[in-house]
């Protein structure tokens, strides 16, 4: 069983819907329907405010970090149809770049793997993708579309790890950095999505899923010789899907909950999958050496309801 070691006072007051923490685990930024973005400091079990972020003007749904090779970046997504990315100058934040092209709520920001360079994918209830890049050369953000990713809405993105194994290399060597993406939608379809001469096209339809996609995660290519993609949905069930290749995909399903499925995460090593849902609980999963999925940990969190938790 997991054991709570802390918890922390936000001061939102309204519901919690993302909590994520920077790469160095130094900084925690929350987000809530009450419109706020919150940064705290969290080194040595501290929790200290360092700023309230204030430019959306409807529920803030998800946070990322951006590697830190490229300062201290917290973009941020809204129910008011706008992504903004902040940016902290000698300890001041400051609205760094607002992107407003979306005719409807965006419900997932992720920032790239750092050797792709400074990239934002933004999913939203209008049914397609943006890739934000920034351009160096002119200090400006070049925004790409997928249109009609997704019928109905997009509720989810997540990066392709930049380096990982391909067929066409043997067993000692990793593949050349490819861009991909995995997005997970209200058509209840978990899409990979692949750059392909300067243009995201889509690559595979994933199937199985019977209600609407909440979550996606690629997993961390750590010492891993596959592609491993996690999702889980309102039909209560998270799936497993696994690649050699990223064009022959198998799925099996990690267990039906007893409540809808919010979000899944992976650790950095990607060996074990977070879950957390409608029941209040946060599970942990790893694969045993038979290739089955078993919990090795549950936590239920008292305050928990609808997606706050991102765990891990």
């Amino acid at each position: 069983m997991t054991s709570l070691l802390n918890s922390i006072d936000t001061g939102h007051e309204d519901m919690i819907h993302d909590a994520e923490v920077d790469y160095y685990g130094l900084r925690l930024a929350t987000c809530s329907s009450d419109h706020s973005v919150k940064v705290y400091d969290i080194k040595n079990g501290a929790h200290n405010l360092i700023d309230d972020l204030k430019g959306h003007f409807g529920p803030v749904w998800q946070i990322a970090w951006s590697h830190p090779m490229f300062g201290n970046l917290l973009a941020s997504c809204s129910y008011d149809r706008k992504v903004i990315i902040w940016k902290e100058t000698q300890g001041k934040w400051s609205k760094y770049y607002e992107y407003a092209n979306h005719d409807s709520s965006v419900n997932s920001v992720q920032f790239a793997p750092a050797e792709f360079g400074l990239i934002l994918a933004c999913g939203s209830s209008d049914g397609s993708i943006s890739i934000l890049t920034y351009q160096s050369e002119t200090n400006n953000w070049d925004a790409k579309k997928i249109q009609n990713a997704h019928t109905i809405g997009c509720n989810a993105v997540s990066w392709c790890p930049a380096i990982t194994p391909e067929p066409a290399f043997d067993s000692n060597h990793v593949g050349p950095m490819q861009k991909r993406l995995v997005s997970g939608g209200c058509d209840n379809l978990v899409k990979i999505w692949k750059e392909e001469d300067d243009k995201w096209v889509e690559e595979k339809k994933l199937e199985v899923h019977s209600d609407w996609v909440r979550d996606v995660a690629w997993a961390p290519s750590v010492g891993l010789s596959r592609h491993t993609v996690a999702s889980c949905s309102q039909d209560r069930r998270v799936v497993i899907w696994t690649s050699e290749d990223c064009q022959s995909w198998s799925s099996n399903i990690l267990q039906t909950f007893d409540d809808v499925v919010w979000n899944v995460s992976w650790s950095l090593n990607g060996n074990i999958l977070a879950v957390s849902g409608g029941d209040n609980k946060i599970s942990l999963w790893k694969q045993n050496l038979d290739g089955a999925w078993k919990c090795i940990s549950d936590v239920t969190k008292g305050q928990a309801t609808n997606n706050e938790q991102r765990a891990l």
